[in-house]
């Protein structure tokens, strides 16, 4: 007995609408298995990329964005055609139809200066070869790159002021010493050796360490050493003590000095703060009178470890970092030169204890000195 038409068109689309769902069911079952692998995979390796794009304060950071801006690029490139085609405000023709109906004559104005090119004052993040011309001297030179003169001797192992023209020398991209690092060495026996602050060999961001969170070193790599100097020439270069008495009396600006110590690192472009050198334990006052903007405790935070910011609610901040103890939350009201705000301490990316002083301005780090004298 032969089925109805009506059966047989039931009956298939019974089986077909079973096989959809038994098909869809296998691939969200598919898909939620792969997208759970990829997240175990994501997460295992998750770390190793923070690690990455982390490392030397986000050396790494810089050529991520340049290929995913690339990436972006190369996409817009070939959407082009297809956005040009389907919407017509993207076309060329549509932008001369534009300019054609307008009424308002078109004008470029071309200034005198269209030919000039501007160099980059990007800092520089090694050593480079520069060829004498003529004119040059060591001062010219020295001035011309921002580093001292005994820098360049020391790189070239001049013993006078003596160059020729075509003279090839080698310049630091800082005033300092530039040295390969021998086995059993550590950024404490070199700084020693060059009669440096060792949290200048950690802060220069251009420093590579095997491991960034114990600066251990690598035997046969080139350390870039600031504001070093060659140990045959330490006897003849004095080095000046920066005492700090603070607090002190309230500047115009303001401010007092938050700690009392000395002065191991000033304000550069690679470290835009004051590194004031004291005791663990030793109290910190609130450099300006504000609100406390906010308290990190307990991470690592960039480097920064235990660390405060302090709002004088019209766009200047104080930054104070590597703290041990912590002694107000955020929105407490403070005192310049009165209210402690915590202690000096060891946390974070620290080689030993001080305290790391930033004023950030509208949101930029400024040098602070200006501000505390």
């Amino acid at each position: 007995m032969r089925k109805h038409p009506i059966s047989r068109i039931i009956v298939f689309l019974s089986k077909f609408f079973f096989e959809l769902f038994s098909f869809l069911s296998f691939l969200v079952f598919f898909f939620k298995k792969k997208i759970l692998s990829a997240s175990l995979v994501f997460e295992d390796n998750k770390n190793s990329l923070v690690k990455l794009f982390m490392i030397k304060r986000g050396r790494y950071s810089r050529s991520f964005l340049h290929l995913a801006i690339m990436g972006i690029l190369g996409i817009g490139v070939l959407l082009a055609p297809f956005l040009a085609s389907t919407y017509p405000v993207f076309s060329n023709s549509s932008s001369v139809s534009a300019l054609e109906s307008s009424s308002q004559p078109q004008s470029i104005i071309v200034g005198e200066d269209i030919l000039r090119t501007d160099i980059s004052q990007k800092p520089r993040d090694k050593i480079i070869t520069y060829r004498v011309e003529k004119g040059d001297t060591i001062s010219t030179i020295a001035q011309k790159f921002g580093i001292s003169q005994e820098t360049i001797k020391w790189a070239n192992n001049l013993t006078g002021d003596n160059i020729t023209v075509g003279d090839e020398l080698k310049v630091l991209p800082v005033t300092g010493i530039a040295h390969k690092v021998e086995k059993g060495e550590s950024v404490y026996t070199i700084a020693k050796k060059f009669d440096t602050n060792p949290q200048k060999i950690v802060d220069f961001p251009f420093n590579d360490f095997a491991n960034p969170e114990t600066f251990s070193l690598v035997e046969g790599q080139i350390l870039i050493v600031p504001d070093g100097i060659k140990p045959s020439e330490k006897p003849s270069i004095r080095r000046e003590v920066y005492l700090v008495q603070g607090p002190v009396s309230i500047s115009s600006a303001g401010f007092t000095w938050p700690v009392q110590g000395y002065i191991s690192q000033f304000a550069s472009w690679y470290h835009t703060a004051i590194d004031i050198v004291s005791p663990i334990g030793t109290p910190i006052v609130a450099a300006q009178s504000g609100t406390v903007s906010r308290v990190i405790v307990g991470t690592w935070d960039g480097g920064y470890g235990n660390n405060v910011y302090i709002s004088d609610g019209s766009g200047t901040e104080t930054h104070y970092t590597h703290m041990s103890t912590i002694s107000v939350s955020a929105g407490d009201n403070v005192t310049a030169g009165k209210t402690v705000i915590g202690s000096v301490g060891l946390t974070g990316r620290t080689t030993g204890s001080h305290l790391h002083f930033e004023v950030i301005k509208n949101g930029v780090l400024v040098n602070p000195l200006p501000y505390l004298q």
